[in-house]
């Protein structure tokens, strides 16, 4: 009875709009999507807690203040990257007891790279830890590797569409559409998501965020599964400098693709899925240093931004008025 009095509610609404919105709203192919696409939007805006959304969805504007990655975002990971090699010097190599310690299991372990995971409470759902090395590359050209997102439309064959669908010039902040295949038969997934990278040249450390948001101007496709669960966080520290060979570098990930495999198939993604992409993209890396690629330097750019950035983001002068939460790294 209750659904049946929903759904008679919501066409109301619906007709109520439909009466007040321009006609190329309603009709024809285009209109359709138009009206789907505010539907999503009044759906988005609604959730609890969220105000403004219902401006947001009918003027097609996406909320920064809401969204953007924070600073506390930036500083926790590049934390975790401490913990991680204080736990490497004090095991004296033996991450894998530290990370024990913190409720992670180990489930790969060579020369390269070793991965944990640990279950995500109340889900079946698990989040996934890489610590690596690598010796034959700069910690620059693996960075911007990662954030050039017309290079790896060519490396990574799983990639159907990547592109960036607004910036914040406050923060550096970007917004991603990312369409990925998945193993047959099921439908591929895509990805709407907010990314930062924060750049610490002073304390030898470079940290890239991203996780999942909603965008008006992406609505869902019948084509594809909207992956709404999703974060990363990688931060990679050079063993000496950001131009010379040889850094450690710390991934941290979790989403939920909409499904629930088998154990099987879960235990064949992460044994061969993670090694098959860390090696992509190492290759990738490597075609770059050899200039067989010319990538975009993330680094210098965001240094010539340095200054304009600082004078204009709040979060910045925030920061410089409160020391103690500034990021100090041994």
């Amino acid at each position: 009875m209750w659904q049946r009095a929903f759904r008679g509610a919501s066409a109301g609404v619906l007709g109520w709009l439909r009466s007040r919105l321009p006609p190329l709203c309603w009709n024809g192919c285009t209109g359709q999507r138009n009206a789907r696409a505010l539907v999503r939007g009044l759906r988005y805006s609604n959730r609890p807690g969220r105000t403004g959304r219902l401006l947001a969805a009918l003027t097609g504007a996406f909320l920064w203040d809401e969204e953007r990655v924070r600073e506390e975002e930036i500083v926790r990971p590049a934390e975790d990257m401490k913990r991680m090699r204080l736990g490497v010097e004090r095991f004296q190599g033996q991450t894998s007891t530290y990370n024990e310690d913190q409720g992670w299991e180990l489930v790969i372990d060579n020369k390269e790279f070793k991965l944990w995971r640990r279950p995500i409470e109340g889900t079946h759902l698990y989040q996934y830890r890489v610590f690596g090395c690598y010796r034959d590359v700069t910690p620059r050209q693996f960075f911007n590797v990662q954030l050039d997102t017309e290079y790896r439309k060519k490396w990574d064959a799983l990639v159907i569409k990547l592109d960036i669908i607004e910036r914040d010039a406050l923060s550096g902040s970007e917004i991603i559409h990312w369409v990925t295949h998945f193993p047959y038969p099921m439908y591929s997934r895509d990805y709407v998501y907010v990314r930062k990278y924060h750049i610490d040249q002073e304390n030898n450390i470079m940290v890239l965020v991203s996780r999942a948001v909603e965008h008006p101007s992406v609505p869902e496709s019948p084509d594809y599964v909207r992956v709404r669960n999703y974060q990363s966080q990688m931060v990679i520290q050079p063993h000496t400098t950001f131009d010379e060979n040889g850094f450690d570098y710390l991934l941290t990930y979790s989403d939920n693709p909409q499904t629930v495999f088998p154990r099987y198939c879960v235990n064949w993604m992460v044994s061969s899925g993670m090694p098959d992409f860390l090696e992509k993209l190492h290759m990738a890396t490597v075609q770059a240093k050899n200039k067989e690629i010319k990538v975009r330097d993330y680094i210098s750019f965001r240094s010539q931004d340095c200054g304009s950035e600082s004078r204009a983001s709040p979060e910045r002068k925030n920061a410089a008025a409160h020391p103690a939460s500034h990021m100090e790294y041994a």
